[in-house]
């Protein structure tokens, strides 16, 4: 089976998030900040076939219709790609992620806390990394620049295939589990 990715305002037409299978791939730190209480939390990093069908066999009723949630959506694409046609079950993308469930309802979404989402910390990482070797280059060895030219490809390569390695490696860094 193949998934489809859907508007807020469509899935939640007739339903609650309550009433939906939602699995929910972002990390644990982004988890904490904003939820949906009802949601399943499976992160993309661990996110395997067997990983998504065990916490699916573990709900009570076994649905035929699954929700895959993350910040914008774009992770939850990745998700329902890696394991698409491998479940029995249909997969929907809630386009938007959690900030356009948000946006539709905010009474449903828990706000506990402020984390960096992952995609700021690529940002962040990927700007000190540039500014690093810029910094270098000027003050110890001209060869320092080519950590700014190697980051600047890397966001190019990241921009065109639509995967980013630095985001994944962060993904798995301590403070986002």
């Amino acid at each position: 089976m193949s998934y489809s990715i859907e508007k807020p305002k469509s899935v939640f037409l007739n339903n609650t998030p309550a009433d939906l299978c939602i699995v929910d791939v972002r990390t644990t730190a982004e988890l904490k900040a904003k939820a949906l209480p009802s949601a399943i939390h499976l992160p993309l990093q661990s996110f395997t076939t067997e990983s998504f069908q065990q916490v699916i066999n573990q709900q009570t009723t076994q649905p035929e219709k699954i929700y895959l949630l993350c910040h914008s959506g774009r992770r939850a694409e990745t998700a329902a790609k890696q394991i698409d046609g491998q479940v029995s079950q249909s997969l929907v993308v809630i386009e938007g992620g959690i900030q356009a469930v948000e946006k539709m309802n905010a009474d449903w979404v828990i706000t506990q806390g402020k984390a960096i989402s992952i995609e700021r910390q690529v940002r962040i990482a990927a700007g000190g990394l540039v500014l690093g070797g810029v910094i270098l280059g000027f003050a110890v060895h001209s060869a320092w620049f080519a950590l700014s030219g190697f980051v600047g490809a890397g966001l190019m390569f990241s921009g065109i295939t639509d995967s980013c390695a630095m985001g994944l490696i962060i993904a798995k860094m301590p403070w986002n589990k």
